[in-house]
């Protein structure tokens, strides 16, 4: 039976399956998350997110019994990657959302990430990227910025927001190859746990020292951190970090082209908000540039 479900996780379908739920999971991410930050400010809606996905973890582990770091290079290295991933990436870009910026200005600068990555893993990571791939990064870019071009207000950008954006798609991006390169190993139910902890207990204080952990509980943000911390924070990092050790890092985060999609088709069913002819085009253009990308 172990056998049977080892042959099926390295399918070509369980990946392309795995594929499609992180750009699902993390394009819903921006409604979830607005919900949330509407009940409290971002680093104690992010210190209540990490709390309860400890909550469910801690018994999980102790019934799974994973395998844990087995070294305290292995151990630092896995604490580095997820405060990267989670406290510094998701820190950002929500101050940034707190202190004005627009949706449309946070997606356009993230979805930079792909052309960040593709040049890292090129010139560090000696990954080979042919024409064709270098035209489907910049091709979807292009397309993510047809997408959310109508909701850019540049009006909304300051110094404080701007740092704020550009720290997270600094820390998204280095956080990913981090633990791909360091990490290559690591049990990834285990570094769950671990990382969780280290961004709670960085996340905490700051909560108390700047916002004073100010809450107010309702029925939208508990939904919006369960759905955050199970679909997101717990399978679908999960998800992300299982197909960078398949692939190429260039490869897989050109997927997070498609994440603005989802998140405007959710727009449209949830809030009634009609795509314009513009991001129509904007999502041709991006699913155009991911076959780019990932066409083996």
């Amino acid at each position: 039976m172990k056998d049977r479900w080892a042959g099926f996780a390295r399918a070509p379908a369980f990946e392309s399956a795995l594929a499609w739920y992180f750009v699902l999971v993390w394009g819903s991410g921006y409604v979830a998350t607005k919900a949330g930050l509407a009940d409290a400010p971002p680093f104690t809606f992010l210190a209540l997110r990490y709390a309860f996905g400890l909550s469910l973890l801690v018994p999980a582990m102790l019934w799974l019994r994973p395998r844990w770091p087995s070294s305290r290079g292995e151990w630092a290295h896995v604490v580095v990657a997820g405060l990267l991933m989670h406290a510094v990436n998701l820190g950002g870009s929500h101050y940034a959302q707190y202190l004005g910026m627009t949706a449309g200005v946070t997606a356009l600068v993230l979805a930079m990430q792909p052309l960040v990555t593709a040049v890292v893993s090129s010139r560090f990571l000696g990954e080979r990227l042919g024409s064709r791939q270098w035209a489907g990064v910049a091709l979807g870019l292009a397309g993510v910025a047809l997408v959310v071009w109508h909701k850019v207000d540049v009006r909304s950008v300051t110094a404080g927001s701007l740092a704020g954006i550009f720290i997270s798609l600094a820390a998204v991006t280095a956080g990913t190859l981090y633990q791909r390169t360091f990490c290559p190993h690591a049990d990834l139910r285990s570094a769950a746990l671990v990382q969780f902890a280290a961004s709670f207990a960085v996340l905490a204080p700051a909560a108390l020292a700047i916002e004073g952990f100010p809450v107010r509980w309702s029925a939208s943000l508990a939904l919006s951190i369960a759905y955050l911390v199970i679909g997101s924070s717990i399978f679908g990092v999960s998800a992300l970090h299982t197909l960078m050790r398949r692939g190429q890092a260039t490869r897989v985060t050109s997927m997070l082209y498609l994440t603005p999609v989802v998140a405007v088709a959710l727009e449209a069913l949830f809030f009634g908000v009609v795509p314009t002819a513009l991001t129509g085009a904007g999502i041709a253009i991006a699913c155009a540039g991911v076959a780019l990308v990932t066409r083996r």
